[in-house]
């Protein structure tokens, strides 16, 4: 059971004052979340235009690794980033300073071509799974047990269907035998109540401004280090 700390994802520049968005302001807001007791960092990798870039994966993860060092980092692969199937796997082929692991949505047609491609890097895969369809493509996949964690990873805003959906999955994961780590976040409202949801599971979750600004209680936070500690808290206690 991990807070993995999820520190700036897709989005805009306005939507929090702290959001880091070049790979400087990234590592030291990685290593304040480190600091807040996160175990695990989940970064969005930027160019100088601020905009999402594969090919700004080695530098980030660069200069994260000095601040944070023995610390695990992730990226995502997520296919809107380059939105071009080919230009996404020539970026991950080109890596030079791999991450520990990537994440792979299995909502997009490419992803068991990144997975295997992540494999031959020797990159980790965290599979992302955001409905029960996900959850059963996975499943099929060969080798899908060949994988650092699953991420159920619902975007919808209400509780109560997020929770079916949440539950449907991991049901879809139970029936197939499957035992591999498994992280559970949400997004704006449903973020806390997973939180929850994952320490009473004993699951792993993830937190930070990707996902949320606010804490449990409807403020928004000073920046992402707060938010972890808040999170780290409710898993301590």
């Amino acid at each position: 059971m991990i807070v993995q700390a999820c520190i700036n994802g897709a989005r805009v520049r306005d939507f929090h004052p702290r959001l880091p968005l070049d790979a400087q302001a990234m590592a030291s807001d990685a290593a304040a979340c480190v600091a807040a007791g996160a175990a695990e960092l989940h970064i969005h990798p930027r160019g100088t235009d601020g905009r999402e870039s594969l090919a700004a994966v080695d530098a980030t993860v660069l200069a994260v690794r000095r601040t944070c060092p023995g610390t695990l980092v992730g990226v995502s692969t997520g296919a809107w980033i380059e939105n071009d199937v080919e230009r996404t796997r020539t970026a991950i082929a080109g890596w030079r300073d791999l991450p520990d692991y990537a994440s792979v949505n299995l909502s997009e047609p490419d992803a068991p071509a990144v997975m295997e491609l992540l494999r031959q890097r020797g990159v980790g895969i965290e599979t992302g799974l955001a409905v029960v369809a996900d959850a059963e493509r996975f499943v099929a996949l060969p080798g899908h047990d060949q994988v650092l964690r699953i991420l159920i990873e619902i975007d919808i805003p209400d509780l109560s269907a997020a929770l079916d959906e949440a539950h449907g999955i991991a049901a879809v994961l139970e029936r197939a035998g499957l035992r591999r780590p498994i992280l559970l976040h949400g997004v704006d409202a449903t973020v806390w109540p997973f939180v929850k949801l994952a320490h009473l599971q004993r699951w792993s979750t993830r937190v930070g401004l990707e996902d949320g600004k606010t804490l449990s209680d409807g403020t928004v936070a000073k920046d992402n280090a707060a938010i972890v500690a808040a999170a780290v808290a409710i898993f301590r206690g």
